[in-house]
C-alpha cells in the first residue's frame, strides 16, 4: 500500500489514494495502520475517494477504526496535497455532506473556510457525582467546551469521561479551554476516537467560537494547542475560516507480508 505522512501542529495523518488500493479500507486495515507499534503510526487515516481537477472528495478515519464527518488538520492536509497535485492555489474537499474551500498561502500555511459553526447553551454534566459546565457546539462533528485550564492530567481525566458521556451518544470531541485575552486561548484536546492530540483544526474552531459566543474572547481568535497555533475567524454569521500549516513528512509503502 503506497501512502503519503502527513501533519497539522503534530496531528499526523497517512494519506491513502482509493485508486492504488485493491479494496476500499476496512476499520481493521485503519487500526493496524495507525498503531505506532505494529504498524505506521498515525492520529488517523485520510483516504482519498477521487481527486479530479481542484476537487477531492475524501473519507477521515479515526485510528479506531471509526470515521469522522470533518477533520480541520485532515482536511488541511488534503487541500495541500490536492494543491500540489493540480498545481491549483484554491482547492475543494469533500468530506461527506460538507465541502470545504481552501487556499494555500505563504509557506506551510492552508486558509479554509470551514462553513457554519452552531453553539449550544451552557448546560450541566453529571460526571458520577461531579458537576461540570460545558457548552456544546458543532463544526460538522460534535464538540464539548469545557472552560478550566488545560492540564495534561485533567485533560486525560475528564476527556474520556465527557466522550463517551450518556449525554452524547455517538460520542463527542471534548476540549479545556483558558482564556488568555480578547484575542487568546489556550486549548487542550481530547479527539473523539483518537484521545489527546497535540492539535485539532475542528476542536480549535469550536473552542473558538463558544469562546465569541460566550463573550469571552473576540474575533479573530490565536487558538494555543501543544502542537502550535492555529488562527478562527468568525463572521456574523458564523461561518469559521481557518488558518494554519500542514507538512508532507515522508512517502512510503507498506511491506507486501503486511496485510
Amino acid at each position: 500500500m503506497q501512502f503519503s505522512k502527513w501533519h497539522g501542529l503534530g496531528n499526523d495523518y497517512l494519506l491513502v489514494q482509493r485508486a492504488d488500493l485493491d479494496a476500499p479500507l476496512t476499520p481493521e486495515q485503519v487500526k493496524r495502520l495507525c498503531d505506532y507499534h505494529f504498524g505506521v503510526g498515525s492520529d488517523g487515516v485520510l483516504e482519498v475517494l477521487s481527486a479530479n481537477g481542484d476537487r477531492a472528495e475524501v473519507v477521515i478515519w479515526n485510528p479506531d477504526g471509526s470515521t469522522a464527518e470533518l477533520s480541520g488538520n485532515g482536511t488541511r492536509i488534503a487541500a495541500r496535497w490536492l494543491a500540489r497535485r493540480s498545481g491549483t492555489d484554491t482547492v475543494t474537499i469533500a468530506v461527506g455532506s460538507r465541502e470545504v474551500v481552501a487556499r494555500m498561502r505563504a509557506g506551510l500555511q492552508v486558509e479554509m473556510d470551514m462553513g457554519p459553526v452552531e453553539v449550544g447553551d451552557p448546560e450541566q454534566l453529571d460526571l458520577g457525582g461531579e458537576e461540570l459546565e460545558v457548552t456544546t457546539a458543532s463544526v460538522g462533528n460534535p464538540h464539548a467546551v469545557v472552560r478550566r485550564d488545560p492540564f495534561r492530567d485533567e485533560l486525560l481525566r475528564l476527556g474520556p469521561r465527557i466522550e463517551t458521556h450518556r449525554r452524547f451518544p455517538e460520542r463527542t470531541n471534548v476540549q479545556l479551554v483558558r482564556v488568555d485575552g480578547d484575542n487568546e486561548l489556550t486549548v487542550g484536546v481530547w479527539e473523539r476516537g483518537a484521545g489527546e492530540t497535540l492539535s485539532s483544526g475542528t476542536s480549535s474552531v469550536a473552542a473558538a467560537a463558544v469562546a465569541v459566543a460566550r463573550g469571552w474572547c473576540k474575533s479573530p481568535v490565536t487558538v494555543h494547542l501543544a502542537g502550535g497555533d492555529l488562527i478562527v475567524e468568525l463572521d456574523d454569521e458564523w461561518n469559521a475560516r481557518l488558518t494554519g500549516p500542514a507538512q508532507e513528512i515522508f512517502s512510503g509503502e507498506t511491506a507486501e507480508e503486511f496485510q
